[in-house]
């Protein structure tokens, strides 16, 4: 018989997630045996650019050139929210309970952070589940207190969620932050300058180090890894105490670039799910490396961890060290589509993470080139790949922004106009787009500039 939730919390069960096993089946998170509305779609072929596109519900009225915003779920993946939703109306006290508090093995989040493991390279208790990038970021500086003298060292390219989260927690704890520039346009933009720019800035009291993988104002993909490596070098030196902590916004690399994120050479890498991985809405995670949660004091009460639960019940502080489940918000969530997610890992993985990550380059090298030969056009965005992910940001020359998107739209393209201090004309090609739209948009951006 399954522990209830009462139990649940009163049980000590173990804090090991089990390992990518799990992510095969998620039996006992089936909906009943009532039917499921299917879409009329047919089966991924994963070497067929067509039948992936066909697995979306996207307009064909328009070309969508704004796929970093919010996803556009694909058919396995509105198949699994459907099919959970359904059960939570059929039943919701026991699906819920049978699914997250009844046996560990049942435990469906533990599933959800076993796919994203493998995804991202690391363990599955290293996963934390939240609701977006910026909720994640948010819990990592918050958790991370400061000592007065200490500085979060960070960018004039970041974007608010990310800048503000630092703030907030500067507000909160002390400390302070400074930013800096990386580059001014293009031009500058290589492996040595920024890690150089990086290095000289840093100082003692640089405790915190915040990164954006790739930048969202600009289309700018820094070279993390290598600037991971410039912090392994500093820290050798460093006591524990001082040794600088590595977070990096990954949203904007996630699921559109081929390195894994347990490669990057980070402390914590938080992205959320909705966006380049093609999730359910209001779907996310931070990962963190081995040892690094311990640096970490919660900011929601969880309800994915025993410990927490049976301190409070038994009137004491919990013990040991603060693991990834005890950090991932608790609250009645959205739970169809956070366990979700599942298929959204999967569907994206049967693609696989190179293809995708060339078919991004592809297109999007095809916007930046065609776009380059327009002279009214200024691209923020680097020619090389290496520079550059899902993202191609322009200035028109004597044009706002806002408005030559509202013209692409009249013709039928969606682009956006980026919220920054310095706004530009920003496209964002994805999997679901095709060589032709991109010589549409071309073709349309010629008669506007």
């Amino acid at each position: 018989m399954g522990l209830g939730r009462r139990e649940f919390v009163g049980a000590a069960v173990g804090a090991t997630l089990a390992g990518g096993s799990m992510i095969a089946s998620v039996a006992n998170a089936q909906a009943s045996n009532s039917p499921v509305h299917k879409d009329a779609v047919t089966p991924l072929n994963s070497n067929d650019w067509a039948s992936v596109r066909a697995q979306f519900n996207l307009s064909p009225e328009f070309v969508h050139l704004s796929n970093f915003f919010l996803a556009s779920n694909p058919k396995p993946v509105r198949d699994a929210m459907a099919r959970h939703r359904q059960a939570f109306d059929e039943n919701p006290y026991t699906y819920l309970e049978d699914n997250m508090f009844a046996k560990p093995e049942d435990m469906v989040w533990r599933k959800v952070c076993a796919a994203a493991a493998e995804y991202t390279g690391g363990r599955p208790e290293d996963i934390a589940l939240t609701t977006s990038t910026t909720q994640g970021l948010a819990m990592v500086y918050n958790g991370l207190k400061l000592a007065a003298h200490q500085e979060i060292l960070t960018t004039h390219h970041e974007w608010y969620t990310h800048d503000e989260a630092m703030r907030l927690a500067v507000v909160k704890w002390g400390g302070s932050i400074r930013r800096i520039d990386l580059y001014e346009g293009p031009e500058d933009v290589s492996t040595d300058a920024i890690v150089t720019r990086i290095e000289q800035a840093i100082k003692p009291a640089t405790r915190i180090l915040a990164m954006t993988w790739v930048h969202s104002g600009t289309g700018v993909r820094l070279p993390v890894r290598e600037i991971g490596a410039l912090v392994a070098s500093i820290n050798r030196d460093r006591a524990e105490a001082d040794r600088i902590i590595y977070v990096i916004d990954g949203v904007h690399g996630f699921g559109c670039s081929e390195a894994q994120v347990a490669s990057l050479g980070c402390d914590f890498f938080s992205a959320g799910t909705h966006k380049w991985i093609l999730g359910p809405h209001g779907t996310g995670l931070v990962w963190a490396r081995e040892g690094q949660w311990a640096q970490i004091t919660p900011t929601i009460p969880t309800i994915m961890a025993a410990e927490p639960a049976n301190a409070w019940r038994q009137q004491r502080d919990p013990q040991g060290q603060t693991q990834a489940a005890w950090v991932s918000p608790g609250g009645f969530l959205a739970f169809e589509n956070q366990w979700a997610m599942i298929a959204a890992f999967e569907f994206i993985q049967k693609i696989g993470r190179k293809r995708i990550a060339e078919r991004v380059s592809e297109l999007n090298g095809q916007l930046k080139e065609g776009l380059a030969k327009l002279p009214a056009v200024y691209l923020h965005t680097p020619q090389a790949e290496q520079f550059s992910a899902g993202f191609v940001c322009c200035d028109v020359k004597n044009r706002d922004p806002k408005e030559i998107v509202a013209r692409l739209k009249e013709q039928k393209i969606i682009a956006s106009a980026t919220p920054y201090r310095h706004s530009t004309v920003r496209f964002s090609a994805g999997i679901i787009n095709t060589p032709e739209d991109i010589d549409k948009t071309l073709k349309v951006m010629r008669s506007l500039v």
